[in-house]
């Protein structure tokens, strides 16, 4: 409820129905003609004469008999003419303004202009909001055992982990998710933020990815810690609520799959995409042909539409309306509501409303559970000012590379695809933003080009050619299997053999090759990016079919990753920009 409800949008701003009383030393809502009319002035007139009687006020209103004096909404007014000072000289009327005195008497504004962190919630988002110290209590927090939420420093790249749970809770939510479940981490997205702040890029974790839970521990509410036993072969979406397990659980098992650090958490329920979207004022959506899905209620036309509320949840929770009707379609789905949602936050319509402004931070504050680290309104500040300046292109959504899970005659789980996944992990870790990638590996392979020249240059076997052993000795548990998966399913070289372990840890990966393989050293180190220093040619010719010897050193950063230069993004990764409007098939 706003001013603009109750037709005065013209003369009260919605923030300015937030009064101090001087008696408690609060901040309270005045929201009614009659709260306002029984506030005398604070700035003329002194406090009311008589304690039985109403007083008037400078403005020709009055108070009803034992109100307490609290000071009135502040209106937009022309600018005040300076006064005389008592030296004779002029006092700026701003000098006159009584300073608000303590901490919790200061209101603290937050314009949140992140649209870039438009999928806080199941599958919906945070945008632009002014959050006033009053909303501080609504937020949630949960600290994670051995997290310390430090803040943002300048020039450091961060990973914030956005949970969506399935958990029951809220009004109308009784028919969705499981029947007395703890929640589950039913949508999860790694949201990777760069160190120059100029793009994000915000991966999907399917629920279904069959994986290694492990060992975590959760602060119990008396304070004491309950460690909670690792399980192999388990779905991701058990890493929450299931076993007692909390936030910080979740963020230990996408470490433990992609080896990056997450430094913060946010999670949601269901009702965060109903109040969010309709708080906004609805999301466009579009469709490739009408739907009509009796299990989760959507109805919508072919074409273009704007939902909110019920709609909204039911949009982003189908999964029988698009494609094979999978999860990893449905992601798709949900990537395409959030680039939407992003662009309505993030557009003048959304910024310049005080009204939703104001409904967007009632509902977000009441809507997030958040790590100690961004656990305030001031801390959620910061934030949003790392966020502000991301433009929506820049801001590219993808999915964690899968493959069906061969443990299974008819596959219903998915588990990692050793080829593809690692290529994309080293991106995030070198900070390669999906929307620059080319760029980077044109600028990496002129640079690369012009040292290594003389070198490389001659001819190049054909793939099927290319005969090579590989040899681990990285210390990266794996890599050489993972090497021999993208050499024969990426690249080709199905001559290529896993031979386990180096004699010892090598510093640098190096490839030994004949003379009369020179040609075939060429491809490989065309393919897997390495440097001249990684070549070492022997003297004598070898047999016919020999092959060459790779030992993957302590620089192998994944299969598909160049030693040196910058990282490819995998084949087919299937990205979206979330300036693009995409209808879902």
């Amino acid at each position: 409820m706003d001013a603009h409800s109750r037709g005065r949008a013209d003369e009260v701003d919605p923030a300015d129905q937030w009064v101090l009383n001087p008696q408690t030393g609060n901040y309270e809502l005045r929201l009614d003609h009659s709260a306002e009319q029984q506030r005398p002035s604070s700035r003329a007139g002194g406090p009311a004469s008589g304690t039985h009687g109403s007083a008037t006020r400078s403005d020709g209103r009055r108070t009803l008999p034992g109100e307490a004096p609290v000071p009135g909404q502040r209106r937009r007014r022309p600018a005040e003419p300076d006064a005389p000072a008592t030296g004779g000289g002029r006092v700026p009327a701003q000098s006159r303004r009584k300073r608000k005195q303590g901490a919790n008497r200061k209101k603290k504004v937050l314009l949140w202009t992140g649209g870039t962190m438009a999928f806080v919630l199941v599958g919906g988002a945070v945008g632009a909001y002014a959050l006033y110290n009053k909303l501080n209590g609504n937020i949630h927090v949960v600290e994670p055992v051995g997290k310390k939420g430090a803040g943002f420093r300048k020039g450091e790249a961060f990973n914030i982990l956005v949970i969506g749970t399935d958990k029951r809770t809220g009004d109308g939510n009784g028919g969705y998710g499981d029947k007395n479940s703890a929640g589950h981490a039913d949508t999860t997205i790694l949201f990777h933020v760069s160190k120059d702040r100029t793009n994000a890029t915000a991966v999907s974790i399917p629920r279904d990815l069959v994986t290694t839970i492990p060992e975590c521990q959760t602060r119990q509410p008396d304070g004491s810690i309950l460690t909670i036993p690792g399980e192999r072969k388990k779905r991701f979406n058990i890493s929450l609520g299931q076993s007692g397990r909390d936030p910080g659980c979740t963020m230990r098992t996408v470490e433990e799959i992609t080896g990056l650090a997450m430094d913060h958490f946010m999670m949601v329920d269901f009702n965060a995409v109903k109040e969010l979207t309709t708080a906004v004022g609805g999301v466009k959506v579009c469709v490739d042909k009408a739907v009509d899905d009796p299990k989760s209620h959507l109805k919508l036309p072919a074409g273009e539409s704007t939902v909110q509320g019920e709609q909204a949840l039911a949009f982003v929770r189908t999964r029988s309306s698009f494609g094979n009707r999978s999860d990893l379609d449905r992601i798709k789905i949900q990537q395409q509501f959030l680039s939407s949602m992003i662009r309505q936050m993030k557009s003048n319509e959304t910024l310049t409303s005080p009204t939703k402004l104001y409904d967007l931070a009632s509902a977000a504050t009441n809507a997030l559970t958040v790590d100690k680290g961004i656990g305030s309104l001031g801390k959620l500040q910061d934030l949003a000012g790392e966020l502000a300046g991301i433009e929506t292109k820049n801001i590219a959504f993808t999915t964690l590379p899968v493959k069906d899970n061969p443990d299974e005659p008819k596959p219903v789980t998915v588990v990692l695809d050793e080829a593809k996944a690692p290529q994309l992990f080293a991106l995030l870790q070198s900070d390669t933003s999906l929307t620059e990638v080319k760029k980077k590996e044109q600028d990496a392979k002129s640079a690369q080009a012009k040292a290594e020249a003389a070198l490389l240059q001659g001819e190049r076997a054909p793939a099927v050619e290319v005969r090579v052993d590989v040899y681990n000795g990285s210390g990266v548990q794996g890599a050489a299997q993972s090497t021999i998966n993208w050499l024969q399913n990426e690249q080709g070289v199905t001559r290529s053999t896993n031979k386990s372990n180096a004699p010892e840890k090598a510093a640098k990966t190096t490839l030994e090759y004949a003379p009369n393989q020179a040609d075939q050293a060429r491809a490989l180190a065309d393919m897997m990016g390495l440097p001249a220093t990684a070549l070492k040619p022997g003297t004598v010719d070898a047999a016919e079919r020999a092959p060459m010897t790779l030992v993957l050193g302590a620089d192998f950063k994944g299969a598909g990753v160049p030693v040196t230069g910058a990282a490819k993004a995998p084949q087919d990764l299937g990205q979206v920009a979330a300036d693009k409007q995409v209808c879902a098939k």
